[in-house]
């Protein structure tokens, strides 16, 4: 496992990390979930990552009963707010009360004295960026929050927030967490370029497209029936067009050239990417991180980057 920067910290988080959306609190069992957790450990996995929101914060109870057997400072780990945790008016976005009530909610479903790094899981129109950064950086010298990220703000968002932390000196923001694929590839017009200029290290969700660059969806075949797809239903199926599944049947063809699988050759192309510090994995089954830890490392060839290219085109 190879280690990268988190944006401009000091911070050192492994190329992949490992996610619990949709996974753990849900259609994973418990044992499952923990035994994942624990083989990440074992291959060199030292970031995880969580929200309050996820199952309504039982993802949280499971990440930290599962991360209780390792010694505190062996693991980072990035937990959310901004999702409803209730119906009051209060109990959702990311004004100063939901925050701190938030931060306190999450640390005791994890059980933990601190969290690493703690974003503001969205954008929250009807609050003032300085009110959510200045609730964070009080956190932050509080000593509950180690580092502040932001997950699915624009680039504008983010210059005016390193604006205002540097006005108000207030702690900047070091990490984003936007999605990211070969079949998804905004992120590259705008929020890497601010990211690269500001410090601020981006920790990429959906990096194999909910599994859609697994390779086991096949164009014109029925989902499988123990596939996430099943399952998890709305969100992977923006990937799962006849176009999309016929390009990542020949990235396929790439990969075996390279001798890698399909998932391996995904997330080595996130990872070209020296602004990107971490790729989200969402393993369900252990096999699945002993494939896609592999990947940190492998340098894609500029003659498999034009392949690519000219697939994606």
């Amino acid at each position: 496992m190879q280690y990268r920067r988190l944006g401009g910290s000091g911070l050192k988080v492994s190329e992949i990390s490992l996610g619990s959306w949709l996974t753990y609190g849900g259609y994973v069992e418990e044992q499952n979930a923990v035994g994942t957790i624990k083989l990440a450990v074992e291959s060199g996995i030292n970031f995880f990552d969580t929200a309050n929101v996820y199952m309504k914060g039982e993802a949280e109870r499971v990440v930290g009963e599962a991360l209780r057997g390792y010694q505190r400072n062996s693991y980072v780990l990035a937990t959310k707010v901004w999702g409803p945790m209730g119906d009051g008016p209060n109990d959702r976005g990311l004004s100063r009360k939901h925050i701190m009530e938030q931060c306190e909610a999450s640390l005791k479903r994890l059980g933990m004295e601190y969290i690493d790094l703690y974003y503001c899981h969205s954008i929250d129109p009807s609050t003032p960026i300085e009110e959510s950064l200045r609730a964070m950086d009080d956190l932050v010298r509080q000593g509950k929050v180690l580092y502040v990220g932001v997950s699915n703000w624009t680039a504008s968002m983010m210059t005016e927030a390193v604006g205002i932390a540097d006005r108000k000196l207030l702690d900047r923001i070091v990490a984003s967490q936007p999605p990211y694929s070969i079949l998804r590839r905004d992120i590259e017009q705008e929020i890497i370029p601010v990211g690269t200029k500001f410090g601020i290290g981006q920790v990429v969700y959906s990096p194999l497209a909910q599994g859609v660059l697994s390779g086991k969806y096949k164009p014109g075949a029925e989902v499988p029936k123990d596939s996430r797809a099943a399952s998890a239903g709305q969100a992977i199926q923006r990937y799962l067009t006849a176009d999309n599944l016929t390009r990542v049947e020949r990235l396929g063809e790439v990969a075996a050239e390279l001798d890698l699988t399909l998932s391996q050759l995904a997330l080595a192309w996130v990872l070209r990417q020296p602004n990107v510090s971490s790729a989200i994995i969402g393993a369900s089954r252990p096999e699945q991180i002993e494939e896609n830890v592999k990947a940190s490392g492998v340098v894609l060839p500029a003659e498999a980057l034009k392949k690519i290219e000219a697939i994606l085109a």
